[in-house]
């Protein structure tokens, strides 16, 4: 049997999961084992270094499935920003069809390229009045984040519990859940609160085929929910992430009263990439989720969508069902 919601029947998917996407992670062999497995993947567009490189990337992960995959973009204030337009005339010119999206208003600027493609845009919110926006403005999917979140949480700080069915009463168009997912547990929760599928991110992080270093993946198993850390929390850009001595250092110097540029150099991006690749888990700042506590394990990705699915549907048919009298 099978989950078939909204989700799965616009995206063209079998099972109602869907990869997040998440920087220098979202690659052509994450994307396409998730795909593979039946949720969809996702390229992370701006973990390659240029347009002509996620080009590239694209064709590699066509390569890799042939079943639907989706390219992030997310749009955040930078000193030196990428060319975003660039990016996003790849994206159509190569043909992908589902588009995830993050950010500030000026990501609209690239819906109003990608709506003509018939691209399907997935757009992630921390907060239902974004999501009304969003869904005015004509996205076909809101993503709705929790606070349990890895990544940027937002600053209303509203749990999924809260969050989801706030979102479901309002929003009409579909919604995924996400924040805090990675178990089949989950995804019965979400539907019940009225989401149509799940969005996982660090989950996935802790797959066989997730392109990070296997010291990281074990550190998920290894850590409970308690072990993320709030950072930017003063300068009103909350970023939740693993628990290690450099984002304590951060939490510490804000907690001090000390300007962004006091721990630039600790939350460079080149430091957790090298990180990533290198296996040292204190070398930078990397995200992960609350739902680091329920990660026992390191399976594939078709392991783990197939267990979700299956546990979803043992709770639905005969756990819940059995309930009733």
């Amino acid at each position: 049997m099978a989950i078939k919601t909204r989700i799965t029947e616009l995206l063209g998917i079998e099972h109602p999961i869907v990869q997040g996407g998440m920087q220098w992670v979202g690659t052509a062999e994450m994307a396409s084992a998730v795909s593979n497995a039946g949720g969809l993947g996702i390229i992370t567009g701006l973990t390659q270094p240029s347009a002509e490189a996620l080009a590239a990337e694209i064709e590699r992960c066509k390569g890799m499935t042939s079943k639907p995959f989706g390219v992030n973009m997310t749009v955040f204030p930078a000193i030196n920003p990428p060319d975003y337009k660039a990016y996003t005339q790849v994206i159509i010119d190569s043909g992908v069809k589902i588009v995830e999206t993050a950010g500030t208003p000026a990501v609209r600027e690239l819906w109003e390229m990608m709506k003509p493609a018939g691209i399907k845009i997935l757009h992630k919110c921390t907060a239902v009045r974004h999501a009304l926006s969003a869904e005015k403005a004509g996205v076909d999917v809101i993503s709705i984040d929790g606070f349990e979140c890895a990544g940027h949480p937002g600053e209303d700080d509203i749990p999924g519990l809260i969050l989801i069915p706030a979102a479901a009463d309002k929003v009409k168009i579909p919604l995924l859940a996400s924040g805090g997912f990675g178990d089949g547990r989950g995804l019965a929760a979400a539907l019940a609160l009225g989401a149509e599928g799940i969005n996982m991110g660090t989950r996935f992080c802790a797959t066989v085929e997730a392109p990070i270093h296997q010291n990281f993946k074990q550190s998920m198993v290894d850590h409970d929910e308690r072990d993320t850390a709030l950072i930017f929390r003063t300068f009103r850009n909350t970023a939740r992430v693993a628990k290690n001595g450099i984002a304590q250092a951060v939490v510490a110097a804000e907690a001090e009263g000390k300007p962004f540029e006091a721990v630039a150099d600790l939350v460079k991006g080149v430091r957790g990439r090298e990180g990533l690749q290198s296996g040292d888990t204190e070398h930078g700042i990397w995200t992960a989720g609350m739902v680091q506590g329920l990660i026992h394990d390191i399976p594939t990705c078709q392991e783990l969508v197939s267990r979700i699915v299956a546990d979803a549907e043992t709770i639905i048919r005969q756990r819940l069902s059995g309930m009733l009298v």
